[in-house]
């Protein structure tokens, strides 16, 4: 238990490293438990701690994601079927890219594969929600059990999601041009070690630069919301004493668009303010999953109604995991 905590705390959570930055803050004369203070030093911890896990998980999973081609993840989700089909496909959803922007050219491509659409949308709403960089930087934040449960439960939305879409026989309403399309059977090259360190390290570096803007954006807003706005007020509106926090948290995270990595600094900060646990985790998975950019992206690739199902799958499933955690919340931190 003791080398647990010290592995969550130190190297996940890289107290350490707050503990230097608060150091080298007061050593150039800034007050850390003053407000401006300790603006700067959630500021800088939270960036630098997040840099340093992103890069090392982007890399890892890039690696590993190396081995799933669409065209080899294509052929493995076209051996299951029924329920085992939509779970792979979630399952698969975790290695796959840190967005639901970039999981929708993928969606594209497996549906005009052939695959069935509830399951190319168990694999869209798993993606960006509950991919493996989430489960170790929640873990380093909130603890093992909140980002064991948090994975566990939106895998177990995206097979329930995908699988009310398979029982409507939604397939009608996917655009023609996709349902046209076919897929491609080429065989992906054979690749090296050295083919797949050089491709994880392009993905790195790619990736990052695309979600360090939000990441600076997201650390900003929770060094805010940590230092400058009363905790009554969050308490108020996001804590137990308002029983519509989580839709409220859901909603106003729905036209957002930013990852994983760019909403676990506001989620911490509004944690320690005193909202309560489901509340800011709708919040989370309301903004990777259901972003405006995203939607206006799928809108081209399916029709208005199965859009319509599919942003109403999600947004009251969110709605009922904040509740599930906001029950949960004494037993999980």
């Amino acid at each position: 238990m003791g080398i647990w905590t010290f592995f969550q705390n130190q190297i996940l959570g890289m107290q350490w490293l707050n503990a230097v930055i608060g150091a080298l803050l007061e050593a150039l004369g800034l007050d850390v438990t003053g407000r401006v203070g300790g603006s700067v030093q959630f500021f800088l911890y939270d960036v630098v701690k997040i840099t340093i896990l992103l890069c090392a998980l982007i890399f890892v999973i890039s690696y590993i994601q190396s081995y799933f081609p669409p065209e080899r993840s294509r052929r493995i989700l076209g051996r299951f079927r029924g329920l085992w089909a939509n779970a792979v496909s979630a399952l698969l959803g975790t290695v796959t890219p840190f967005c639901s922007c970039s999981s929708i050219p993928l969606f594209m491509g497996f549906t005009s594969a052939g695959l069935p659409v509830g399951v190319t949308f168990s694999f869209l709403i798993s993606s960006p929600m509950v991919d493996l960089g989430s489960l170790v930087l929640l873990t380093g934040i909130f603890g093992f059990r909140v980002a064991a449960v948090y994975v566990l439960v939106g895998l177990v939305l995206a097979v329930m999601g995908g699988t009310i879409i398979e029982k409507l026989h939604m397939e009608r309403y996917v655009e023609d041009f996709i349902l046209s399309a076919g897929g491609v059977d080429l065989e992906a090259p054979s690749l090296t070690r050295r083919d797949r360190l050089m491709y994880a390290r392009e993905q790195m570096t790619g990736t990052f630069r695309k979600v360090f803007p939000y990441i600076l954006v997201g650390v900003g807003i929770g060094a805010v919301i940590h230092n400058w706005i009363p905790q009554d007020y969050v308490e108020a509106v996001l804590g137990g004493g308002n029983p519509f926090g989580v839709v409220l948290a859901t909603l106003v995270g729905v036209p957002m668009y930013a990852d994983i990595f760019g909403t676990i600094p506001v989620a911490e900060a509004l944690l320690s303010k005193g909202a309560q646990l489901g509340t800011v985790l709708s919040f989370m998975m309301a903004v990777t999953t259901l972003s405006l950019p995203s939607m206006i992206m799928l809108r081209k690739a399916v029709k208005p109604r199965l859009l319509a199902l599919f942003i109403a799958i999600c947004t009251v499933g969110i709605i009922l995991v904040g509740y599930l955690f906001n029950v949960l919340q004494p037993l999980l931190v």
